[in-house]
């Protein structure tokens, strides 16, 4: 497929408003506490059937939400605990042990683990030792792979990187990795409490290279205070020079009504719109002619990586963790305020230690809410992967699989797609919806028109689309 990306200033300001990006559909705002661990584990059932009637085992992909971090980062709005006591990970590990021991009991034990990600927070927090025993139980209760073939992935904050640590996580069977950086200005770092050494994180990702880690990501963030045009290509410079496989492009959306860290940044120093634009625009500039396509929302690639061959021949897919290439996943994720899919549910468990620690102590899955997908919903979200993925969507296809007529079901979305088509950010026909070079950067408000839920949504609860 065409990978090519179009910048267009007059049209992004025109369409830039918020929106949600789309990890899932419907998105967790309608998860509800109505949906309780019954539903979760009749779905559990309702997979492993699906798996024992298939011609090969339905495969697995494993979360792990380790929150602890040792010093906050003001622009953050992950959840995380903020300590500077190592302790306190061993009662939050001895639970995540005792919930993977009752994850692992709903699935059969010959499925594989196709795909495992440890996210946070910062899961190099932990110590080796807490590390191996991780994995070691992970082992013991999942049919993880041991032919290095499975995405196995973690990310990593290079200041939390000791000398063994790379050499450590590459036995444990980890081969991908993501790292998180922003920008690596000084006078940005000091702003956003983010000290972090361009040496540090360049010897990291020569390591991860030396040592045979398949993929390679960075992350960085634009519109970040007292980052300029300027500042950020010095930035494009060093991370362009250490070749990265991947880049997370992320937008910093400013809400410290929502997220308590960022009322400590300073909003004058934040860049104008403008000027937040034209970082980005260089940024889409110097990456592609570095060699990297556009995957889609904040994602760059090398052409041979994973994703980038994902999304030529269709299997590309996006859940929690961001752009994926295992559709054919079951999500089951662990750790505080983790959110799975299994079947055709969502499942979210308690968001803070306490009630995780009470739930575990009796032997409970600490699931608090979640969503079951309607025959409705299972629609409109097949429509937004597909866009959101493929930029591109094939009605008679459609139309096959669920059963519709595309042009009665969605009358009220095609009327208002024309407004994109004549903006030429879209091209309709009666096969297909095809996204533009110049309609890719606005993928998500593309993707909005069909979301049913959107309009009683408070747009507060989402970051701009740019």
């Amino acid at each position: 497929m065409d990978q090519a990306i179009e910048f267009n200033l007059e049209l992004i300001q025109n369409y830039n408003k918020s929106g949600p990006r789309y990890t899932s559909y419907p998105t967790a705002i309608q998860f509800q506490e109505s949906f309780t661990k019954a539903h979760y584990l009749n779905w559990a059932q309702w997979s492993n059937k699906q798996s024992e009637q298939a011609s090969a085992a339905r495969p697995l992909s494993l979360y792990f939400h380790l929150p602890f971090c040792d010093t906050i980062c003001y622009y953050c709005g992950c959840n995380k605990v903020v300590t500077k006591n190592r302790a306190r990970a061993a009662p939050y590990l001895q639970r995540l042990h005792r919930e993977i021991e009752l994850q692992s009991q709903l699935f059969n034990d010959h499925r594989p683990v196709d795909q495992l990600h440890w996210g946070g927070g910062t899961p190099t927090f932990i110590s080796h030792d807490e590390m191996t025993q991780l994995m070691r139980v992970t082992r013991q209760h999942f049919n993880l792979l041991e032919n290095d073939k499975g995405e196995y992935s973690i990310e990593i904050d290079p200041r939390e990187v000791q000398e063994e640590t790379i050499a450590l996580l590459r036995e444990l069977g980890f081969n991908r990795m993501s790292l998180g950086v922003q920008d690596f200005d000084e006078r940005v770092q000091k702003a956003v409490n983010r000290i972090q050494s361009e040496e540090k994180t360049l010897s990291v990702i020569q390591q991860s290279k030396h040592l045979g880690f398949k993929s390679i990501s960075i992350d960085l963030i634009y519109g970040l205070p007292l980052q300029s045009v300027e500042s950020f290509n010095n930035t494009l410079d060093k991370v362009i020079s250490a070749d990265p496989d991947r880049l997370s492009i992320f937008n910093y959306a400013h809400l410290p009504e929502m997220f308590k860290p960022q009322r400590r940044i300073n909003e004058s120093d934040l860049p104008s719109a403008i000027e937040k634009l034209e970082i980005l625009q260089q940024t889409i500039e110097r990456l592609t002619q570095a060699g990297y396509v556009y995957i889609g929302m904040d994602h760059f690639a090398k052409p041979e990586d994973e994703l980038a061959i994902a999304q030529r021949n269709g299997s590309l897919y996006r859940n929690f963790q961001g752009y994926s290439t295992h559709a054919d996943c079951d999500l089951v994720a662990m750790g505080i305020t983790s959110i799975g899919k299994v079947g055709q549910c969502y499942s979210q468990n308690v968001k803070n230690l306490d009630d995780y620690y009470e739930k575990l102590d009796v032997g409970e899955l600490p699931v608090f809410r979640g969503v079951e997908l309607n025959e409705d919903d299972l629609l409109r979200q097949h429509v937004i992967t597909q866009l959101i993925c493929h930029f591109q969507l094939n009605i008679p296809t459609l139309e096959r699989e669920f059963g519709i007529n595309f042009q009665v079901y969605f009358s009220n979305e095609l009327a208002e797609l024309d407004q994109f088509e004549t903006d030429g950010l879209i091209l309709i026909t009666n096969d297909s919806i095809r996204v533009l070079p110049v309609g890719r950067l606005l993928i998500r408000n593309i993707c909005m028109v069909f979301d049913r839920y959107l309009k009683s949504a408070s747009s507060q609860r989402f970051s701009k689309v740019i």
